[in-house]
């Protein structure tokens, strides 16, 4: 380690003053009664003590699901493009680990951008409501600077969750101070890439233990550095938004710790000031209020997470189902029944949203989001899987067929909002009938989350592809116990 980052590293724990100068200079409202400040209070007050079980469990299954996750993703090309972009152009420290490579180690800032870059190489993240990713955008920080920390300063498990969990409850508060935010196509911005940075720097603040003013600091800074157009959606870009947002805010957590200065008032609605409010045209703040033993403090005690049974937008597992439970009955029909053949039309009735509104896709990452591949998958396998979108599997020219035979409905009672849409598939046979199928809450939706042991069984087939199997084992032990541990060293170890 360098004697300038070690330097970077101490400055970080020393205790700095808010410098008012600024502020002074303008004729607002007094910076401590300002929904900025409400942040920075929460963020700096929250104690591993408000943490319910309910939460910890919650966010023990988030954790143990975007490692898995992220370790299927070092095998993608668009992890490996960001891996060698990371080394080559960046002079770099041995310091953090990389998902899914031993002995490759970056500077933090470069880990976790690269580790977030794995996490949603696949958008087979966890996914909340209003629609972000919450957890990529804040693990991959948390484990980079907690890698950072000198040996005999590393977190508590418990001090490791209630950094990550008040990464994610930041995202949380900010997404619903806009009701633009709720609805899929509405959104200008790809919501991981603006309150993703926000939420990485909120944890990296917690687990740094900045001052209540410099964890306002850190969330200023992040507005200055987020942000990423929804059009590049279904493209190799679109895992940077993750990466971004942790390494991101995670830099802007150091930032504040050593001093710098952002405005007091990012997150309030000032009139003719644009500050968070640039990303929503509609957003209404509001102070949150500081954390109190026995109430509800963390918005996971209400809402439980989305997790994926298989690779694509959230939007694909509605009509994946619904097709599904039309395969069961071709199948039914006898032997080369689910055959383009047998198939006259596919009527799919969806929420009308362009971006995943893809009749032909020319990528694994449009078929990722694409109504139609998903649904004709599911049409001729009964499931989609990781290897749904291999090469192989999607150039079959039965697939390709289907394909053709696809018409596409947006119901009026059908919106593009994952609480309450629905995938209704029609399959019009040769012979005349017509069988249905509708899925109005499928198997990993916060409604209907998946079981401990599905969670365990998706982790043991994505880690298992990197890792061998007594160190997956060995992950789900730490992690299930990870309130328990003194420090956070046995998770950081099984990722090196």
């Amino acid at each position: 380690m360098s004697s300038m980052l070690q330097k970077a590293i101490r400055r970080m724990w020393a205790v700095r003053g808010l410098h008012k100068s600024a502020v002074e200079a303008l004729k607002f409202p007094c910076p401590e009664d300002t929904v900025t400040s409400s942040f920075g209070k929460f963020i700096g007050e929250v104690k591993p003590q408000h943490l319910s079980s309910v939460v910890l469990d919650r966010s023990k299954r988030m954790v143990l699901d975007s490692l898995g996750v992220g370790l299927l993703g070092s095998t993608t090309d668009v992890f490996q493009l960001a891996l060698q972009h990371s080394q080559l152009m960046y002079a770099h420290h041995d310091i953090s680990s990389v998902y899914g490579l031993e002995g490759t180690k970056l500077s933090p800032t470069l880990a976790a951008f690269v580790n977030g870059v794995a996490t949603h190489s696949m958008d087979f993240d966890d996914t909340w409501h209003p629609a972000t990713h919450p957890s990529g955008a804040v693990l991959p920080a948390v484990l980079a600077l907690s890698d950072m920390m000198p040996a005999n300063g590393k977190p508590s498990g418990l001090d490791f969750l209630l950094a990550f969990n008040v990464g994610v409850e930041i995202q949380g508060r900010l997404m619903r101070f806009s009701n633009e935010a709720h609805d899929i196509p509405k959104s200008r911005f790809h919501p991981p890439s603006v309150v993703g940075t926000m939420g990485s720097a909120a944890a990296c603040a917690r687990l740094l233990s900045l001052t209540p003013s410099q964890s306002s600091h850190a969330l200023a800074i992040a507005a200055s550095l987020s942000g990423a157009p929804m059009a590049n959606a279904a493209t190799q870009s679109k895992p940077i938004h993750i990466g971004n947002a942790s390494r991101l805010g995670l830099e802007a957590a150091i930032l504040a710790s050593q001093g710098l200065e952002a405005s007091p008032f990012i997150l309030d609605a000032v009139e003719g000031v644009a500050g968070f409010s640039a990303f929503y045209k509609d957003y209404t703040p509001q102070h949150l209020e500081p954390p109190s033993h026995g109430d509800h403090v963390f918005l996971l005690d209400e809402q439980d997470i989305a997790f994926k049974r298989f690779p694509a937008h959230l939007g694909m597992h509605w009509v994946a189902d619904a097709a599904a439970s039309v395969h069961k009955n071709l199948v039914g029909l006898g032997p080369g029944a689910v055959s383009p053949a047998h198939i006259q039309t596919i009527l799919l009735r969806v929420p009308d949203s362009k971006y995943i509104n893809r009749p032909f896709p020319e990528s694994v990452h449009q078929a990722r989001h694409s109504f139609q591949f998903n649904a004709c998958t599911a049409l001729l396998d009964g499931e989609v899987t990781v290897q749904s979108f291999s090469p192989a599997a999607a150039a079959r020219p039965e697939l390709l067929e289907l394909l053709r035979r696809v018409r596409v409905e947006h119901p009026r009672d059908n919106p593009a909002n994952f609480d309450h849409m629905y995938g209704e598939v029609q399959v019009a046979l040769v012979g005349g009938d017509v069988l249905r199928g509708r899925c109005d809450t499928f198997y990993g939706h916060w409604r209907k989350p998946l079981t401990n042991e599905s969670l365990r069984k998706k982790f043991r087939n994505n880690a298992g592809a990197v890792l061998p199997t007594d160190k997956v084992e060995r992950l789900i032990q730490i992690v299930e116990e990870m309130d328990k541990l003194d420090d956070c060293t046995p998770l950081l170890l099984q990722l090196q």
